[in-house]
């Protein structure tokens, strides 16, 4: 990760940037350069009826001045920390496309953006933008909630061991590789995840002949052996492998609550939705479920409809 550009979403609605800080926690770790990215808008400057172009253009200079006088702020001390550090601002009302296209335009690795917490609700609340960032961005995106990751915290790597699909297979591979240097940087410990659907019950009262119980337990041990040889090949124990039978968007979600996971790991697969059975409003499900941080991947052939 030495190399690979952050590229760190500034939120102007807050006093903490918790994206700001998990970036920085990172670059101490790789040396890897950080790029600090806010994206404003005004609906004022829209008024044409009730302002001039002389005061639009005032109002946009002096908004665009505030704000970089904020981001030079943020970017001081981590300087004078020695880390590599530049800031950009640009003026765009769709946040994500703005976004988007810088990564495109540039050299970046991860986007690193805070999620909203809901105060009443205690849980992480995943906005539009962070939706459209899941879907269409090229590279990796690390959505961040407001704590610390302690030594020995655990991340999650949530694989499809079922598709004999190339694309999925490489998917999982990638998952694993990135949840294994990860913990590796922050002194973490991998747990690989899996959830598979069982058949409905109604299927073995129409077919008494087939025995359930059997059928269930064949089934699990075919999940548990292949989730257990992913882990071997990146020395992972058995004991870390957890295989369940239930919606993927329980399993995983439940998971990383009972682990207390300090990130979960997945894939994407674009428009498409997150590997495998993990597809369209079920995707959706897993992510808002999610009390910890999330790092969503995409394949090596996505390409962003944005591109």
């Amino acid at each position: 990760m030495s190399s690979e550009r952050l590229l760190v979403v500034i939120d102007p609605s807050r006093e903490q940037q918790p994206a700001l800080d998990r970036a920085a926690h990172l670059a101490r770790k790789t040396g890897a350069p950080m790029t600090l990215f806010l994206t404003i808008f005004n609906f004022s400057y829209e008024k044409r009826a009730l302002l001039s172009e002389e005061e639009r253009e005032l109002l946009r200079a002096a908004l665009l001045e505030k704000h970089e006088a904020h981001l030079k702020r943020l970017v001081a001390p981590l300087q004078q920390e020695g880390l590599i550090v530049d800031y950009e601002i640009d003026w765009n009302v769709r946040v994500f496309e703005s976004i988007i296209r810088h990564v495109l335009d540039n050299d970046v690795s991860y986007i690193v953006k805070s999620t909203q917490a809901h105060d009443t609700l205690k849980s992480v609340i995943f906005t539009p933008t962070d939706w459209h960032l899941i879907r269409k961005a090229p590279v990796p995106v690390l959505l961040v909630k407001e704590h610390d990751w302690p030594a020995q915290g655990v991340i999650i790597a949530a694989v499809d061991v079922d598709s004999k699909d190339p694309l999925h297979q490489e998917l999982n591979t990638r998952i694993v590789n990135t949840a294994k240097n990860l913990a590796e940087l922050i002194d973490g410990v991998v747990h690989l995840v899996n959830g598979y659907p069982g058949l409905p019950e109604n299927m073995f009262i129409e077919q008494p002949a087939l025995d359930s119980s059997r059928f269930n337990k064949s089934v699990h041990q075919h999940h548990k052996e292949h989730v257990e040889a992913l882990g071997a090949q990146f020395n992972i124990l058995p004991e870390r492998c957890h295989v369940k039978e239930g919606l993927p968007e329980d399993v995983i979600s439940g998971q990383a609550k009972l682990l207390d996971a300090e990130l979960v790991v997945m894939g994407t697969i674009g428009e498409q939705g997150i590997t495998a059975t993990l597809l369209g409003t079920t995707a959706e499900q897993v992510i808002d479920n999610l009390q910890c941080d999330l790092l969503a991947l995409k394949p090596d052939q996505f390409r962003s409809p944005l591109a």
